[in-house]
C-alpha cells in the first residue's frame, strides 16, 4: 500500500539533510511568528487522536473519492498529523519543507493540484518524483478566527484527478468544521482549566480558612472563636462561679540568669505545652502565659458545676509532672524548677479584647484573689482559698495553712491540696479519680456547652 511507502520515505527523510528537498521562502507565511503563536494557543500539537477529527477525514476521502486524507498542523519545522485516513498508524509527522501543505498555509483558499508532477512548485518533491508518487492534491487551510492558517485538511491520490465544484465547496466546509471543532476544543480546555483553577483556589482558600480557624482556636476557646467568627465580636459574659488557677516558677529570675535565652524559651515552651494538654484533658481553659506565669480557668466559657474539682485535678497533674521533671534534673545535677500554684473560685466577667490580636480574658476580684493564692503559695504545692476549699474538701485531702491579711478583703483562709482522698482515688498517688468518684460526683463534672 502506498501509505507504507510514504512512511518508509518519511523515516528516511528524517535522517537525511533537508537540503535535499525544495526550500522555498515563499512557503513561509509573512506573519509566521503570529501564526505559530496562534497555533500554540490551541494546544493541539502532539495530542491524542479524537473521534470528531477522524470522522471528518473519513468524510473528506468519501466525498472526494480519494484513498488518503488527513488533518495536519504545522509548527516551525514539521507537519504533524492530528487525524489521518489511509495512512499507517505509526506515521505521525514529516518535515515541513517536504510537504505540499507548507504552500497551502500561505493562502486563504483551497489549493487544488490535479497532478503535482506537472506543477513546478511541487514536481521536485521526493514524494512526487519517487514512491509513493503522489499526484492529486486538494488542501484547504485551517484559518482561525485570528486569520491565521495553522494547518490544513487535505486529500491526496496517486493518480491524476479532477474534482467538481461541489466537491471543492465540500472541502471548504469541512475546513470550517475543523476550525469550529478546534474553537470548541479550546473553549472546553479553557473552561476546564478555569474550573481547575477555581477548584484549586477554593482548596487554597479552604486550607487558608482552616489554618486561620486553627490559629484562632489556639488563641481563643472554641465556643468564643465560633461567636467571633459568626458575629465579628464577642459579647462579654458574667459567670457567677468559676475557678481560676495561677502558677509560676519559684525563683524564676535566678534560674533565667543561668541559662541561654534560647534554651530558656525552649524549656518554658516544653513545660507550657505539657500544661496545655493537661488542662485541656480536664476541661480547664488556658487563658494566657505572662513570662513564667501560667493562667487557666474552669467553668468558662462552657459552664461546669465541678469547676473547682476539675481545676484541682489539673493542678495535681501539673505538680506531678514537675516532680518527675525535677527528679530527672537532679540526676543531671541541674537546678530544680519548682512551681507554685494558687486557686480561687468566685464570680468573674469574661470577654475578648483587642482587634488585631484577640485575647480572651477574665476580670474581677476572684482573679486578684487567685493571684494572691499563688503569691502566698509554696514551691511544689497547691494553695487554694476558702471558697475553693468548700467545693473540694469532700474529695481531696487538704491541710489548713491559716489566714493571710489581704488588705481590703480582710483575712483570707488558705489550704494546701495534697491528693485525692483514697476512697475516691484509682491510684496510690491520689492523682486519678476512681469509679466511686464517677458514681457520686460524675454529674458535677458535666460540661454545658450552651
Amino acid at each position: 500500500f502506498e501509505g507504507t511507502t510514504l512512511l518508509i520515505y518519511t523515516k528516511q527523510m528524517s535522517s537525511t539533510s533537508q537540503s535535499n528537498f525544495m526550500t522555498n521562502d515563499k512557503s513561509i507565511p509573512q506573519d509566521e511568528e503570529a501564526r505559530l503563536k496562534n497555533l500554540h494557543e490551541y494546544n493541539i500539537m502532539d495530542t491524542s487522536p479524537e473521534i470528531i477529527f477522524d470522522e471528518i477525514t473519513e468524510l473528506a476521502s468519501e466525498i472526494l473519492q480519494c484513498p488518503v486524507s488527513f488533518i495536519q498542523f504545522m509548527d516551525e519545522d514539521r507537519q504533524w498529523f492530528k487525524s489521518k485516513y489511509g495512512l499507517p498508524e505509526d506515521l505521525v509527522e514529516m518535515p515541513r519543507d517536504a510537504s505540499v501543505c507548507s504552500t497551502t498555509i500561505c493562502q486563504n483558499d483551497l489549493l487544488l493540484v490535479p497532478d503535482l508532477s506537472e506543477d513546478s512548485r511541487f514536481s521536485d518533491l521526493e514524494i512526487v518524483k519517487s514512491a509513493p508518487n503522489i499526484r492529486f492534491y486538494a488542501g484547504m487551510p485551517l484559518i482561525t478566527p485570528a486569520g491565521q492558517a495553522i494547518g490544513t485538511i487535505c486529500t491526496v491520490d496517486f493518480e491524476k484527478k479532477e474534482i467538481t465544484l461541489n466537491q471543492q465547496e465540500a472541502m471548504r466546509r469541512l475546513s470550517h468544521q475543523v476550525v469550529t471543532q478546534l474553537e470548541l476544543r479550546r473553549t472546553v480546555i479553557e473552561m476546564d482549566n478555569a474550573i481547575k483553577s477555581r477548584d484549586q483556589m477554593h482548596e487554597e482558600l479552604a486550607a487558608e480558612k482552616a489554618r486561620t480557624e486553627e490559629m484562632l482556636l489556639n488563641i481563643l476557646p472554641k465556643r468564643i472563636a465560633a461567636e467571633l467568627k459568626d458575629n465579628g465580636a464577642v459579647e462579654p459574659r458574667f459567670y457567677n462561679s468559676a475557678s481560676i488557677m495561677f502558677s509560676d516558677f519559684s525563683g524564676f529570675t535566678k534560674l533565667a540568669e543561668q541559662m541561654q535565652p534560647k534554651a530558656l524559651i525552649e524549656l518554658l515552651h516544653q513545660y507550657f505545652v505539657t500544661f496545655d494538654n493537661i488542662v485541656a484533658r480536664h476541661n480547664v481553659e488556658k487563658l494566657k502565659t505572662i513570662g513564667d506565669a501560667y493562667m487557666c480557668a474552669a467553668g468558662l466559657p462552657s459552664e461546669c458545676r465541678g469547676h473547682a474539682i476539675a481545676t484541682c485535678f489539673a493542678a495535681l497533674d501539673i505538680q506531678n509532672h514537675m516532680a518527675k521533671m525535677n527528679k530527672q534534673r537532679e540526676k543531671l545535677r541541674m537546678p530544680r524548677w519548682d512551681m507554685r500554684i494558687g486557686i480561687h473560685s468566685g464570680p468573674v466577667i469574661a470577654g475578648v479584647v483587642g482587634e488585631k490580636k484577640f485575647t480572651y480574658d477574665i476580670w474581677g476580684d476572684a482573679v486578684n484573689i487567685a493571684a494572691l493564692m499563688e503569691q502566698k503559695g509554696e514551691p511544689g504545692r497547691i494553695n487554694v482559698s476558702q471558697t475553693t476549699f468548700q467545693q473540694i474538701n469532700e474529695i481531696f485531702e487538704t491541710e489548713s495553712r491559716g489566714e493571710i491579711d489581704s488588705g481590703k478583703k480582710g483575712s483570707l483562709a488558705m489550704y494546701f491540696v495534697n491528693r485525692i482522698k483514697p476512697e475516691f482515688s484509682a491510684d496510690t498517688e491520689g492523682l486519678k479519680p476512681n469509679d466511686i468518684f464517677e458514681q457520686k460526683f460524675g454529674k458535677l463534672m458535666r460540661v454545658y456547652e450552651n
